[in-house]
């Protein structure tokens, strides 16, 4: 297969094969990284100094956290002003009404997202890394300077202005995790068009109605994705989808393998096409409000939902966020495994790094190909200061044996990131163990598409400050977090209370709208408690105000009048030293209204009977929770459904267990649909 740096090197000098002065550049900074470095000061204020310079006079956290809550336009505003770049600066700082549903930061400002993240960069050092593409096949990365960043994005901005995009456009990128999805991303950005990233593991059903729902006339896709040694064939399902898309009018496509795809009349091929444009193009004047992207929520319950992020406050937040919580400093090497096709992967692969200047790991692969050490082989050879990545992925590895880690140096690493459903203790340990060594701190995130950035986590705190397993703890600066009885509306004061989760103030991250429905956005996230933000969480407030997330509200299930978070009952079953992953969800109970049943995957080479397996898992519930906490269907399978993502699809579980399995819905995301028949068989057997 021709590399990608290879096929471009013709008209654009991409990606170097041999060591060229871009490519020594990088070298010298992975070579100068500060490696498993402590907190680069001892005191906060001296911190702060550094990473927040605007607050210098600011002692500790918590007063700046508390200025932050108190006067929203000075710590934003100042943020604002000297974090992006702008062409006219704004005059208003924010104009909220979260009661209607209203967001809006930044008036009057004008900037394009582009500049920010790579005009301003290119002019102080060109030959600096952006992206390291760490390719599927192994031990295959490339770099990506802002020099060659820049001229891409260039060539296929103005490739997209003379086949018609305009500003306010919509197109859909339908990509593998490669440096060409990151420059047809900022490609829309440069020219005003509003980009809708799909995951490139939708079926063609679920692309269609993603295409339709933008109205996007453009489409960006690859022949075909490679993930795991597996082909994806990308290009056949974009010819599905566009069948029921009469908005597409052209369809451009990578070459990412090479190999032979069906090309229609309204089909290009999108590097040869691109290499008759120039790689200059100016940028479009952009308003602090105007759309930036719009990213598709999934599916599984109702239609799907186009949260839509703005230029200016997404960009801002996700740039602060990615550098306080992740103790980013100018010369790490920042590794966030998500896919492109998730908001992590907007928010934490592209926008917040870039913004800072960062250098950005594009990882195309997954965590177990070709072997069960490939994270940690890549941490080594790519030597990364931070890794972001999935509990899904953690209790996956924890499965085997620690040598697959600990075979690889792992020094370079100073902060271990976690993002998705709540992490548990077992996890959490061998994150913190095994991965770290016990010397880096794990920043467990919490937040959400609509959210934009993280909004509660152990860090940024005070020096020293302790971090408790599987929560993560704090709000950001601007953040302020409410626990909300969820029979009475009424916000619950102080420690020890469990409730729903919202936040009282507006941040500039958070999404603006629901594309073509802002009714739907004001009643799913402003109406169901007046004057906050719902998050669709539930949580549990600790003493000293550190905060857990107990599950998705629609993930509580309700046994004899006890209200059980989903997300708990797993945590304790995970403890059990044969556990690898649990899946916990409601079914029908004839007494009890509810009862709790619990899915089960096993580490290998586990002895332990299963009777007696269970009566521990029962017992284990028992003590962690409380007696009526404890499963009382428990099914020990070897898989559970997931989407390509690592998203366990709980909503076939609970059909299952609810004997409506007849009924499963669409179930052509999952990555391996055979589970589904494994598990239904089970299910029955049972019963019996």
């Amino acid at each position: 297969m021709a590399a990608l740096g290879r096929r471009l090197s013709k008209f654009s000098n991409f990606v170097p094969q041999k060591p060229t002065c871009s490519a020594s550049n990088a070298l010298k900074l992975f070579a100068n990284a500060r490696s498993g470095r402590e907190c680069h000061s001892k005191t906060f204020s001296a911190r702060i100094s550094t990473v927040l310079p605007e607050f210098a006079q600011i002692q500790t956290h918590d007063e700046l956290h508390k200025l932050s809550l108190a006067d929203p336009d000075k710590f934003w505003g100042k943020l604002g002003r000297n974090r992006l770049d702008w062409f006219e600066e704004f005059d208003i700082v924010k104009d909220c009404n979260l009661r209607e549903g209203k967001i809006s930061w930044f008036l009057n400002g004008k900037l394009n997202a582009a500049v920010n993240c790579i005009d301003r960069h290119f002019e102080i050092n060109p030959s600096k890394v952006a992206l390291i593409w760490e390719k599927d096949e192994p031990n295959s990365a490339e770099y990506i300077t802002y020099k060659e960043l820049k001229e891409l994005t260039n060539q296929i901005s103005n490739m997209l202005i003379s086949h018609g995009t305009m500003k306010g456009d919509r197109v859909i990128i339908y990509m593998p995790t490669t440096p060409m999805v990151v420059a047809a991303m900022l490609a829309c950005t440069r020219i005003g068009a509003i980009h809708s990233v799909v995951f490139a593991g939708f079926s063609a059903e679920a692309l269609a109605a993603r295409i339709n729902g933008a109205d996007a006339k453009t489409v960006i896709t690859s022949d075909q994705a490679v993930r795991g040694g597996k082909s994806i064939e990308l290009k056949r399902m974009v010819d599905a989808a566009v069948k029921k898309c009469p908005c597409v009018k052209t369809v451009f496509v990578s070459q990412r393998t090479g190999n032979d795809v069906p090309m229609g009349k309204i089909d290009i091929y999108l590097e040869k096409e691109m290499s008759k444009y120039s790689g200059e193009c100016e940028s479009a004047i952009m308003d602090s409000e105007d759309t930036l992207f719009m990213l598709y929520t999934s599916g599984s319950t109702g239609s799907p939902k186009g949260i839509a992020h703005t230029h200016a406050g997404y960009l801002l937040y996700a740039g602060i966020t990615h550098q306080t919580v992740f103790d980013y400093q100018p010369d790490d090497v920042f590794g966030c495994v998500a896919d492109i096709g998730w908001i992590t992967g907007h928010s934490y692969v592209v926008y917040g790094p870039l913004v800072n200047g960062a250098t950005t790991l594009l990882f195309e692969s997954i965590p177990t190909y070709p072997n069960p050490g490939r994270y940690w082989e890549m941490v080594e050879r790519l030597k990364l200061n931070q890794i972001y990545l999935a509990p899904t992925a953690l209790r996956l590895l924890l499965k085997y044996d620690e040598s697959w880690v600990r075979k690889y140096d792992r020094s370079s690493l100073r902060t271990l990131g976690c993002v998705g459903e709540p992490l548990n203790h077992e996890a959490w340990e061998w994150y913190h163990k095994v991965v770290g060594d016990g010397r880096c701190p794990i920043v467990d995130t919490w937040w959400q598409t609509e959210t934009g950035g993280i909004l509660i986590s152990p860090r940024p705190s005070e020096a020293g400050a302790e971090i408790r397993p599987s929560m993560p703890m704090r709000p950001f600066y601007g953040v302020e977090p409410a626990v909300v009885d969820p029979e009475t509306g009424k916000e619950l004061k102080g420690d020890g209370v469990y409730g729903a989760l919202t936040v009282k103030h507006p941040w500039p991250g958070m999404a603006r709208t629901i594309y073509g429905d802002h009714g739907r956005f004001k009643d799913t996230y402003f109406t169901t408690y007046p004057g906050y933000y719902f998050t669709g969480d539930g949580a549990h407030r600790h003493e000293g105000g550190y905060y857990q997330i107990t599950g998705r509200m629609d993930d509580v299930i309700n046994v004899s009048g006890h209200r059980l978070g989903t997300a708990e009952i797993e945590d304790a079953l995970d403890e059990h030293p044969a556990v690898a992953e649990t899946a916990v969800v409601g079914y029908p109970h004839s007494i009890k209204g509810e009862g709790v049943y619990a899915y089960i995957t096993l580490k290998e080479n586990v002895s332990i009977a299963e009777k007696d397996l269970k009566h521990e898992l029962k017992t284990l519930v028992r003590e962690k929770i409380a007696p009526y906490a404890a499963p009382e269907m428990m099914q020990i399978t070897a898989g559970l459904p997931k989407t390509r993502s690592g998203k366990i699809m709980r909503r076939i579980l609970r059909k299952i267990a609810a004997n409506q399995s007849d009924d499963l819905g669409d179930i052509s995301t999952l990555a391996d649909p055979s589970v589904v028949d494994i598990i239904i068989e089970n299910h029955r057997n049972m019963q019996q």
